[in-house]
């Protein structure tokens, strides 16, 4: 109601101090209305013209403490600020989110609320053995960017969340090249990367007692003579060889770089990554949820308690190993498709699981379908902040 309210009435509204009377509102809801004023004055591009974000502005309401009031208002504009920070980079055109400029703001930001920024080139990656993530990177006129951001809590016994998220700035599909009709939407196979971008803003500006790593491979994947081909072999970071049966598959070539290295190199008690994955997972839910797959049954449930309590819902698939005879290779340990038209987005899980190095705690969200859709200020679709909502809420309430 609230996002809408901000969306839609914004020439009528003014920068004063506003009461509002609702007694029948109680704390949560409140808080959860005043996210939605703040989330609902995003458009693209984004600048804090609207109303809500006049000094002038204050919102009065009286059943509640002051001491509460401003928790609840550092609480909504921190999510809004990590939110609309994920919005904002899915949005951006092709030409305005090269690696370069993304890995620039990424490295800002990491200054900005101290996080720990490492970036890897392509000639770092090689030598370090990122093979998959290198195979997609390839092709591009733009060097590799696989990027670690840290955020350290000084809380004693604090978890730590490792997160990845996919990061594929546009996606032509490679050589396997998508078809043309919705192309343009291709700017949003980042969806996975800018959910974790806005948590990290998030955990930043709460100071969260939590530790999280996060790592985002960033690419895009492109056309060239140096571009991957279908029946490449190549060998991943793990030292497992992956034949390419389809570079349009390049979402879970990345990740799995992504999450083998983080497994490897950092100890954490929760692994999650996030992609903008299959068109399988947007034909089966539509935009109604994501695809989740766990192999632990606690951070199973949890992702779907939380999925419902932020209405960034999921819904659990499963894990089964008689899906691992599709993506048996003759000339390679894996191949990267099945090549069925039925499963995929329980295949790239099946294929992700040969990556995580038996992480006891990992839960991959196919988020295709709801990271990008239909939304109240755009005609087109454009990014929903899928994703962000859902990990703070995980992160925050986790104990």
């Amino acid at each position: 109601v609230a996002v809408k309210f901000s969306q839609t009435q914004k020439e009528k509204l003014q920068g004063v101090p506003t009461l509002l009377l609702a007694d029948f509102l109680n704390e949560k809801q409140f808080e959860e209305f005043v996210k939605g004023l703040l989330i609902g004055t995003y458009s693209y591009p984004f600048e804090k013209n609207h109303p809500f974000w006049n000094p002038k502005f204050e919102l009065h309401f009286e059943n509640l403490s002051q001491k509460k009031l401003d928790h609840i208002s550092q609480k909504a504009e921190a999510l809004s600020n990590g939110q609309i920070a994920c919005q904002e980079w899915m949005n951006k055109p092709a030409n305005l989110k090269r690696p370069d400029t993304f890995s620039l703001y990424l490295k800002n930001m990491a200054k900005k609320y101290e996080l720990k920024y490492t970036v890897f080139n392509r000639k770092k990656c090689e030598e370090l053995g990122l093979g998959a993530y290198l195979a997609v990177n390839q092709g591009s006129a733009h060097d590799a960017a696989f990027t670690i951001l840290e955020y350290k809590t000084t809380a004693k016994n604090a978890k730590t969340f490792g997160l990845v998220g996919k990061c594929v700035l546009f996606d032509t599909g490679g050589i396997s090249l998508k078809p043309f009709t919705n192309m343009h939407y291709m700017k949003s196979d980042m969806g996975g990367a800018t959910a974790v971008l806005g948590t990290l803003i998030y955990a930043a500006e709460m100071k969260l007692p939590v530790n999280i790593v996060a790592v985002l491979p960033i690419t895009d994947n492109a056309i060239s003579e140096k571009a991957l081909l279908p029946s490449d072999v190549i060998t991943a970071y793990n030292g497992k060889t992956i034949e390419v049966m389809d570079t349009d598959a390049e979402g879970r070539l990345i990740l799995a770089d992504g999450l083998s290295y983080l497994a490897k190199n950092y100890k954490t008690d929760f692994l999650i990554d996030l992609a903008t994955l299959t068109g399988s997972s947007v034909r089966m839910f539509g935009d109604t949820c994501g695809a989740l797959f766990s192999n632990n049954e606690e951070l199973k449930n949890l992702l779907i308690k939380t999925g419902d309590h932020t209405n960034q819902r999921l819904w659990n698939l499963p894990l089964w190993d008689v899906w691992t005879d599709d993506i048996q290779s003759d000339v390679a340990d894996l191949k990267n498709m099945s090549l069925k038209p039925v499963g995929d987005c329980i295949i790239a899980a099946k294929f992700l699981e040969h990556f995580i190095e038996n992480h006891p705690k990992w839960a991959h969200l196919d988020i295709a379908g709801v990271a990008f859709g239909n939304v109240g200020y755009a005609k087109e679709k454009a990014a929903t902040g899928y994703g962000v909502q859902l990990l703070t809420d995980l992160i925050e309430n986790y104990h």
